[in-house]
């Protein structure tokens, strides 16, 4: 693959498991780590049209598929993580950490506490309206820049985004590349002690010290419409999952955590397949169970391992 111009690094033939919080997976045709978005804008504009383009955050929320993935996928490093905090707008880069977001938010008075725990960066949050402690991205979106297929830098709104729960209308192959949302103020001391309390919680009620990918299955109600706060429901996953008798079921080296049911950890050794495989009979089992159809919050891309 020739690209004039273009200072970024494209690996062929990248294995994927090391990039991933799960640590399975296969190789992508080619990674490209764009070093500026005009430098994303030059290869997405010289990339031949019919190459299938994947964005990648941190691998946070994501099961690559033993067999990888036919794409370029495309991952975004230093270029891309920069905070910028203006009155109560916070500007930052696409792969800038959720956590880090929230603590430069907190030290300048804005809450964005909500999301401190949510694992990944910025532009998964965006992509995936990540919410957490009765917040989500939708409530505080003001806008994004993101490059097209095509190789077009744009701004979008949250009306081109059509925010639902745990999804957004992305155009396909479109890569974000920054973020603009407007907090609320608060007290600093205020702000980073709640944010203390989120972590002290979250380690007693989640595996956070095992291989897992946060959430497995969106919560069962979710949004009506908006993917906006004021429009969320309460039936959660792990209950139904725990009514289907399925909290700390195994297959191969993946796990449904007996910590936190919705919660499908790696406990060494896991496939993708072993991941995706359980996931798919907890949804089997939780249908039996209560008529619920589980949805998948974990991405899943790629192609199996051949037989």
């Amino acid at each position: 693959m020739n690209m004039d111009g273009i200072r970024g690094r494209l690996t062929p033939n990248r294995n994927l498991s090391e990039l991933t919080w799960l640590r399975v997976g296969g190789a992508a045709d080619y990674l490209f780590q764009p070093a500026d978005i005009e430098d994303l804008a030059l290869f997405l504009k010289q990339l031949d049209p019919t190459v299938p383009v994947f964005p990648m955050g941190v691998g946070s929320n994501l099961i690559v598929r033993d067999g990888g993935i036919r794409a370029v996928v495309i991952r975004l490093g230093r270029g891309f993580n920069s905070i910028v905090v203006d009155g109560d707008l916070v500007t930052a880069g696409a792969a800038a950490l959720d956590a880090h977001v929230a603590r430069k938010a907190a030290d300048a008075g804005l809450d964005l506490t909500f999301l401190r725990t949510i694992p990944g960066s910025i532009g998964g949050a965006v992509r995936m309206n990540a919410g957490c402690y009765g917040s989500y991205m939708a409530d505080v979106f003001v806008s994004a820049t993101m490059v097209t297929r095509d190789g077009e830098i744009c701004e979008v709104s949250a009306d081109d985004l059509s925010f639902q729960y745990r999804q957004t209308q992305l155009r396909e192959g479109a890569v974000l590349a920054s973020a603009t949302l407007r907090a609320r103020t608060g007290d600093v001391a205020d702000l980073h002690e709640r944010m203390k309390q989120q972590l002290e919680t979250r380690d007693k009620t989640q595996p956070t010290k095992d291989r897992s990918a946060g959430s497995t299955f969106r919560n069962p109600a979710g949004f009506s419409s908006t993917g906006k706060s004021d429009d969320v429901h309460d039936l959660k996953a792990w209950k139904v999952i725990d009514d289907a008798g399925m909290r700390g079921a195994t297959r191969g080296g993946a796990q449904m955590s007996e910590k936190h049911s919705n919660f499908l950890i790696n406990k060494g050794g896991a496939t993708a397949a072993d991941l995706e495989g359980l996931g798919e009979e907890v949804r089997k089992k939780v249908y039996a169970s209560s008529g619920i159809t589980l949805m998948w919050e974990i991405m899943r891309i790629g192609e199996p391992q051949p037989e």
